[in-house]
């Protein structure tokens, strides 16, 4: 149980570091992203104790990705621009690849949601227009760290 609870908090971590980079220079990198994936599909396909089944994994990583990839192409195509950068579809790809495909759904629902609500807020707060973009990776960061936690059996021994 706490090699578990470890892996939480790591994955946590480095979630909220993802999201300060991502806030700052609307930037998600690489060095996190793709290790991030290739742990997660190790993790839950070799692992004694995985976080969900390993083909849950692999559908979580390889739909997530090109779900947003998608969702960037159709908004491209309309806007003549890009919607969403694709460090948010490798960091949604690592969620899926972690907690499954299941989880990366609700991930990205609750993330749409709140990027609605807080990206209008920031967007106030800075005082640009309502076109301008902004970073979209804290909050599936944000909603990463609520399923993780919400997934923990920490968490369940509370309950």
């Amino acid at each position: 149980m706490w090699i578990d609870s470890i892996l939480r908090i790591g994955l946590i971590l480095i979630l909220l570091y993802v999201a300060w980079i991502d806030f700052h220079r609307f930037l998600i990198p690489n060095r996190f992203t793709y290790p991030m994936i290739i742990l997660g599909l190790a993790f839950n396909s070799l692992s004694p104790m995985p976080w969900c089944d390993a083909h849950w994994a692999w559908l979580g990583a390889i739909l997530s990705y090109f779900l947003l990839w998608f969702i960037n192409q159709l908004y491209k195509g309309i806007r003549s621009r890009h919607g969403l950068g694709m460090g948010d579809a490798k960091l949604l790809a690592g969620l899926g690849a972690w907690l499954g495909i299941h989880s990366a759904l609700w991930i990205l629902v609750l993330a749409a949601f709140c990027g609605m609500i807080g990206g209008l807020l920031w967007l106030k707060y800075q005082k640009l227009p309502s076109n301008h973009p902004f970073p979209f990776g804290p909050f599936l960061a944000f909603a990463g760290i609520i399923e993780i936690l919400w997934t923990s059996p920490f968490v369940h021994s509370l309950i």
